[in-house]
């Protein structure tokens, strides 16, 4: 068979694909009615992402962006070194540089010297940054009380946690999973 004929595809309610779909023909339609996990992955941290900064934006937070996220996602009240955040978020140290900059010109965070070794700096949030996450954790909270209300709690349970095996680096081989 050529590469660019068509070749049988699963049917759209299949959980798992018999056989690997290799065309490049129809792809996109292909991508609508059967995604891929990337697809998938993306489509939920977008739609996440999309009601998670418009409440805030409502809430008065409308100067914060989805990527300010790799930062703000892993802050808590004593501050986190910002190789910390790096690798928590699997960002690069310069794009989380980048990110804190902007966050503290906004008045999120702020750097403080770490009690711990006074040559490294810990990234702190401000009350207003202590307010967007807690105000931010509860909007996320509501977005999967909602899902889980939605699929039942026990199949959402389950969801959670094959999505974090998926997710999580292998113990194993120190690999990632996905």
């Amino acid at each position: 068979m050529d590469h660019q004929d068509s070749v049988s595809v699963p049917d759209r309610h299949d959980a798992l694909p018999s056989r690997i779909v290799t065309t490049t023909k129809r792809r996109r339609e292909r991508q609508q009615w059967n995604p891929d996990l990337g697809v998938l992955a993306a489509r939920l941290l977008f739609r996440l992402q999309a009601e998670l900064f418009q409440r805030l934006a409502a809430a008065g937070y409308d100067d914060l962006r989805p990527r300010h996220g790799a930062v703000l996602a892993y802050l808590d009240e004593d501050g986190v070194r910002a190789t910390e955040l790096a690798r928590l978020s699997g960002r690069h140290k310069q794009i989380v540089g980048r990110l804190v900059d902007e966050l503290e010109e906004l008045g999120y965070v702020e750097r403080r010297p770490d009690p711990a070794d006074r040559r490294a700096k810990l990234i702190v949030p401000t009350r207003r940054g202590l307010d967007q996450i807690l105000l931010g954790d509860e909007i996320v909270a509501d977005i999967e009380r909602r899902h889980a209300e939605a699929t039942g709690p026990r199949v959402y349970a389950e969801f959670r946690n094959v999505l974090r095996a998926m997710v999580e680096p292998a113990a194993s081989d120190g690999r990632s999973a996905a």
